[in-house]
């Protein structure tokens, strides 16, 4: 009876409910305001970053134009306050240190990327080779190039072409062998599976179904590789330091353009600095044009 009671009292009471549509005409102006704001900071991040980096390209294209003409890429650096001279032997000495720098960090790179995400995959060895190319990965290049000098300089006595090619190679392999792994774990298990229930050899398999399904992310990677290496001047101040003359010995001190830039960019000559914002504007171009090529082939 009590009980009876106590459910009639208990059901006798008004139930207050809010109103939903107010509730949700408040949820959504609530929802609205914030991706407003969200959407109006993150257009001016986005407006932020483009003013700064629509100034540096105004002001490497005003000063480096100027300095464009056919002596830059056929005389020599000039001697201290002359008048003339171009940057022939350091375009020559950026070309051969990044591609020799390219074909020693381009095969390693692959060759660990395809253990890693092939053959490694979760083993010990396979996470400590992760942890260790990440941290070459967010590794700054002058501590690269300090590396290199203590190893190679100090010990061959003398600044050289192989010491430069040592330091942009430690600072490519990182890149190349992220890209290389992530692009593979990207192609799908069925394929290998499949390759491997046809009696394909695991080296066969992964040569000619996975790497070649992979193979535009990988030569992506690998020109943002050299895009990177490109314009690094610390690694090279330790190593390959500059030369005043033509040369294509690896064995001595050879000229490039960002430890010329370096020097003529620092210097109280006029000329040296034109020179410096020629250079400057040269290795925007090129690295600009791999970019580019890089993101073609990506999205291809």
């Amino acid at each position: 009876m009590n009980q009876a009671n106590h459910v009639v009292a208990t059901s006798t009471i008004p139930a207050v409910r809010p109103d939903s549509d107010a509730v949700r005409a408040r949820l959504q102006g609530s929802r609205r305001r914030m991706n407003m704001i969200a959407l109006t900071a993150s257009l001016g991040a986005m407006g932020f970053g483009l003013f700064w980096l629509a100034w540096i390209l105004w002001t490497t294209v005003s000063l480096g134009v100027g300095g464009l003409s056919l002596d830059l890429f056929t005389q020599m650096t000039p001697a201290p306050n002359t008048e003339g001279g171009g940057l022939a032997n350091a375009i020559f000495g950026s070309f051969v240190l990044v591609g020799v720098a390219t074909l020693v960090g381009t095969p390693l790179g692959i060759l660990a990327g395809i253990y890693l995400a092939e053959y490694g995959k979760k083993s010990p060895l396979a996470s400590f080779i992760r942890f260790i190319n990440d941290i070459l990965l967010s590794a700054p290049s002058i501590v690269i190039g300090l590396f290199v000098y203590a190893l190679v300089v100090t010990r061959m006595g003398h600044f050289s072409g192989w010491a430069g090619v040592c330091s942009l190679a430690l600072l490519q392999i990182p890149i190349v062998v992220r890209t290389t792994e992530n692009m593979l774990n990207l192609v799908p298990n069925a394929l290998r599976e499949a390759a491997v229930a046809l009696g394909t050899p695991k080296w066969k398999m992964v040569m000619s179904i996975t790497v070649k399904s992979s193979y535009a992310g990988i030569v992506t990677g690998v020109l943002l590789a050299v895009a990177r290496i490109a314009g690094e001047t610390a690694p090279l101040l330790f190593t390959a330091l500059s030369n005043q003359f033509w040369s294509a010995d690896l064995n001595k001190p050879m000229a490039n353009l960002p430890v010329t830039i370096f020097r003529f960019a620092m210097s109280p000559f006029t000329e040296w600095q034109q020179l410096a914002w020629a250079g400057v504007f040269l290795i925007t171009i090129g690295v600009l044009a791999l970019n580019i090529i890089a993101r073609m082939l990506f999205k291809k």
